[in-house]
């Protein structure tokens, strides 16, 4: 595939990422509560705060970060891996949030999210 592919999915993940990360502290609060896990011991609050300026520095540097894209890549691609289970609960409690009102939307989403693990690797790869 060619590094134009690859520069344009890194390009609309790296601005996906920022815009959720800006409107996970602004507009966006009470809908990403959805998706935090009632097992995890900090207040969901602070955890989408938290997340939101994790999402807006991952969708900055994928964006502007040259030397070490491959390594931002790789760190997007964990942190995909890391709010899985959030998805996850939203599933499994039926909460609302983004236009997941059902379970069978709650469920195609999380096939979505090693796509996005996938795009945050490939996109950001040295070209061979």
């Amino acid at each position: 595939m060619s590094s134009f592919a690859r520069t344009t999915g890194r390009i609309i993940l790296g601005s996906a990422l920022t815009f959720a990360g800006i409107s996970h502290l602004a507009w966006a609060r009470e809908e990403f509560r959805a998706q935090v896990p009632e097992s995890l011991p900090l207040d969901p609050d602070t955890t989408v705060l938290a997340s939101g300026v994790a999402e807006i520095g991952l969708g900055t540097a994928l964006l502007f970060s040259r030397k070490r894209r491959p390594l931002v890549g790789k760190t997007a691609g964990l942190f995909f891996a890391a709010v899985f289970p959030g998805n996850i609960a939203q599933y499994v409690h039926g909460r609302d949030g983004f236009g997941l009102d059902t379970d069978r939307k709650r469920l195609v989403r999380l096939f979505f999210q090693p796509a996005l693990i996938g795009l945050a690797v490939w996109s950001t790869r040295r070209p061979s």
